[in-house]
């Protein structure tokens, strides 16, 4: 079966953001199921990345994926952190099947990071109240936060959850791929001709 591929490695930046919808917008015109292989941090943050237009290209790549109407498979391979697990097809934009690696993480982000952040936050709050933060509760916090993050991410705790359709060996991912492009291709996946985008930022 002809596909579309879109995978990563890492963050996106604003010209990846771009050209996968461009991309996605190619593959429902010419009727291409899209495959999204996800090892991805999240979008690319900052000042100067938002002055070169991560904001609007994002939002675009996710609306395409939102409005896309041809059968759409994911596979985490890696990492599924943030917003780049909703552009690159996570669970919450209903993707026809969605598969995990054994080793693959989900999370708003990962446990390292919101340990990180929560100390800011408790450092941030003692010094309000006027009082030295306890580097000994911080730290207990910290390990506890990364503990729960890292338990919590895993494709095993995802998928007893049934938050995808099943953990699949790496060697069977073409083998589980093709079965699923079979189901796929037994109906007419676009009803109506060209997907509904709406509008598009320029």
């Amino acid at each position: 079966y002809p596909v579309g591929i879109l995978g990563n490695n890492g963050v996106l930046f604003s010209e990846c953001a771009h050209k996968a919808a461009q991309f996605i917008q190619l593959c429902n015109q010419s009727r291409t199921p899209l495959i999204y292989l996800h090892n991805i941090t999240g979008f690319m943050v900052g000042t100067k990345y938002e002055r070169g237009g991560i904001i609007k290209h994002g939002s675009s790549m996710i609306n395409a994926v939102a409005n896309s109407t041809v059968p759409q498979f994911s596979v985490i391979i890696g990492g599924s952190y943030g917003a780049g697990n909703y552009a690159m097809c996570g669970r919450g934009y209903d993707p026809h099947f969605i598969w995990t690696w054994p080793n693959s993480k989900v999370a708003v982000m990962g446990g390292e990071q919101a340990a990180g952040v929560l100390a800011i936050v408790q450092e941030e709050a003692a010094r309000r109240r006027g009082l030295e933060p306890d580097p000994n509760a911080i730290k207990m916090v910290q390990m506890m936060t990364q503990q729960k993050f890292d338990d919590e991410s895993t494709a095993y705790y995802g998928t007893a959850r049934l938050w995808d359709d099943g953990i699949i060996d790496p060697c069977d991912t073409r083998r589980v791929l093709s079965i699923g492009l079979s189901v796929a291709h037994n109906v007419d996946f676009v009803s109506n001709g060209s997907p509904p985008y709406g509008v598009f930022r320029l």
